[in-house]
C-alpha cells in the first residue's frame, strides 16, 4: 500500500489511481532517479491536496445549510408546541408526527454532512502528512550524493545493505524512515476504513436510537418499527465490522492455514457480488510459512476481487498441492453471439465477377472482424495496477507469477517448504 486509498465517493480517486500507474514501473536504479520519483509523487499529492480543499469547503456549505435548516424546524416545532399550551387546544397528532419526521430527517442530513467534513478533512490531513514527509525524504536523499550508485536488491551477509561503502551507511536512515512511513501510512489506511465504514455505522446507529427514545415517550405503539429497524441497522454494522476485520487480517489463517481462508474469501467475495466464484484443491493441503500463506492469500483474494470488478462472469480457483503450490485464478465471460457468415466460399465465388467478389470477400472479412471483436470482448483482463502488486509481492516472497490467455488467467507457483519450527524448539517438539 503505497497511496492512501480514496474513498468510494472522493472524485480524485480516479486522479490518484492514474498517478500511482503512472509512477509505478520497474525499480529505479539509482537514489537520484529514486529521489525524481519521490518529487514526482510530491508533486502530484500537492494537486489532489488542491481538489480535496475544494470539496472540503462544498460540503462544510453544505453542512451549514442543513444545519440551518435543521434548527429552523426545531424552533418551528418548538414554536407549535408552546402555542398549543398556551391555548390549551392539543395539537393534531399528524401535524407533530410531520414535524418531528421532518426534524429526524434534518437532523440525519445534518450529521452525515458533517460526519462526510470530518472524512475529507481527515483524508486532507493525512495527505498533508504524507506529502511533507515525502518532501522531508526527498531533501534527505539528496544529502546522500549527486549521481548515487546503483540500489541494491541483494541481502546476503550484510543484511541488505546497499551497494557503495559510505554512500550505503547514509542511505540506511533514509530507508528506516521509509520503512516507518509505509507502516504509518497502513495505520493511517485502516483509521480511515474504520471511519468511513463502522463509525459512520455507529452514528446512524445513535441517531436512530435517539429516535427510538423519543417515540417510547410519545407513542410506544409507533416505537415498535423503529426498534426493528434499529436492531437490523447492529446486525449490518456488526457483519460490515466481521467483513472489515477479515479483509484486515484473517484469523483464521493463523489459526487453521490457506485453504480454508481461501474458501471463505472465495465464498464471500461470490456472496457480495452474486457471480459464481468455483473452488477446487488438488492433493493434500499442508500449513506453509506465515509470509508465504500471508503472501499466497493477499495475492488470490485480490485477482478474485479484481477479477469480478472487471465484470466477469465467473472465476475459477484451482489450488495443486504437490512439491510446489500452484495456484491458478480464471476469470471468464459469456462470448456474445455473432451472425453466422452466410457469404459463398471463395471456391464458390471463383467464376463471380470481380466486383461481386470483391463484395463477397468483403463481407468474409467483416464477419472475420466481428468474430474478433466477440472473442476480445470475452476475455476478462486482470488490471495492471492489480498485477503490479501481485508482482511486487512475489518478488518479495520467492513466488513465480505469470499471466496468461490474455491477462485473464493467473498462475501462482511458490515452493511448499514447511513452516520453520519455532524458536527455541524442534520440528518433532
Amino acid at each position: 500500500m503505497t497511496d492512501i486509498a480514496p474513498s468510494a465517493s472522493d472524485p480524485s480517486g480516479e486522479a490518484a489511481s492514474e498517478g500511482s500507474a503512472a509512477t509505478a514501473g520497474a525499480a529505479p536504479g539509482s537514489l537520484d532517479e529514486l529521489r525524481d520519483r519521490m518529487a514526482t509523487e510530491v508533486a502530484r499529492l500537492e494537486a489532489e491536496l488542491g481538489e480535496v480543499d475544494l470539496l472540503v469547503n462544498q460540503a462544510r456549505t453544505e453542512a451549514g445549510r442543513h444545519e440551518a435548516r435543521r434548527v429552523a424546524a426545531a424552533e418551528k416545532l418548538q414554536t407549535a408546541m408552546t402555542q398549543a399550551e398556551t391555548s390549551a387546544v392539543p395539537m393534531d397528532p399528524a401535524v407533530t408526527a410531520d414535524l418531528n419526521a421532518q426534524l429526524v430527517t434534518l437532523t440525519k442530513r445534518a450529521a452525515l454532512m458533517d460526519s462526510q467534513v470530518d472524512v475529507l478533512d481527515g483524508k486532507r490531513r493525512a495527505l498533508a502528512r504524507y506529502r511533507d514527509g515525502l518532501a522531508a525524504y526527498v531533501e534527505a536523499m539528496s544529502t546522500v550524493g549527486e549521481g548515487g550508485g546503483p540500489i541494491s536488491t541483494s541481502s546476503g551477509a550484510g543484511g541488505g545493505r546497499p551497494a557503495g561503502g559510505a554512500d550505503a551507511g547514509a542511505a540506511n536512515p533514509a530507508v528506516s524512515r521509509l520503512l516507518l512511513d509505509a507502516q504509518e501510512d497502513l495505520r493511517r489506511e485502516i483509521a480511515r476504513a474504520m471511519h468511513d465504514g463502522p463509525a459512520q455505522s455507529l452514528t446512524n446507529i445513535v441517531l436512530q436510537a435517539q429516535i427510538v427514545e423519543r417515540l417510547v415517550d410519545q407513542d410506544p405503539t409507533r416505537a415498535a418499527p423503529e426498534v426493528r429497524q434499529l436492531v437490523a441497522m447492529v446486525q449490518q454494522t456488526l457483519e460490515a465490522t466481521k467483513s472489515f476485520i477479515f479483509d484486515v487480517r484473517p484469523m483464521v489463517l493463523d489459526d487453521l492455514g490457506l485453504m480454508p481462508t481461501l474458501r471463505r474469501a472465495a465464498r464471500e467475495r461470490a456472496s457480495r457480488s452474486g457471480i459464481p466464484v468455483d473452488f477446487e484443491s488438488m492433493g493434500a493441503d499442508r500449513r506453509l510459512s506465515v509470509d508465504l500463506e500471508s503472501g499466497l492469500f493477499r495475492s488470490v483474494d485480490e485477482a478474485i476481487a479484481a477479477y469480478l470488478t472487471a465484470r466477469a462472469e465467473r472465476v475459477d480457483v484451482k489450488i495443486d498441492w504437490s512439491d510446489q503450490v500452484e495456484v491458478t485464478i480464471a476469470a471468464s465471460r459469456t462470448m456474445r453471439e455473432v451472425a453466422p457468415d452466410t457469404t459463398p466460399d471463395e471456391a464458390a465465388a471463383k467464376d463471380l465477377p470481380p466486383a461481386l467478389a470483391a463484395m463477397m470477400e468483403e463481407r468474409r472479412a467483416a464477419a472475420r472482424d466481428a468474430v474478433e471483436t466477440a472473442r476480445r470482448e470475452s476475455v476478462v483482463v486482470l488490471p495492471p495496477s492489480t498485477w503490479r502488486e501481485i508482482q511486487a509481492r512475489a518478488a518479495t516472497l520467492g513466488i513465480a507469477a505469470s499471466l496468461e490467455a490474455e491477462g485473464s488467467v493467473l498462475r501462482l507457483v511458490a515452493p511448499a517448504a514447511p513452516p520453520a519450527p519455532p524458536a527455541g524448539g524442534t520440528p518433532g517438539a
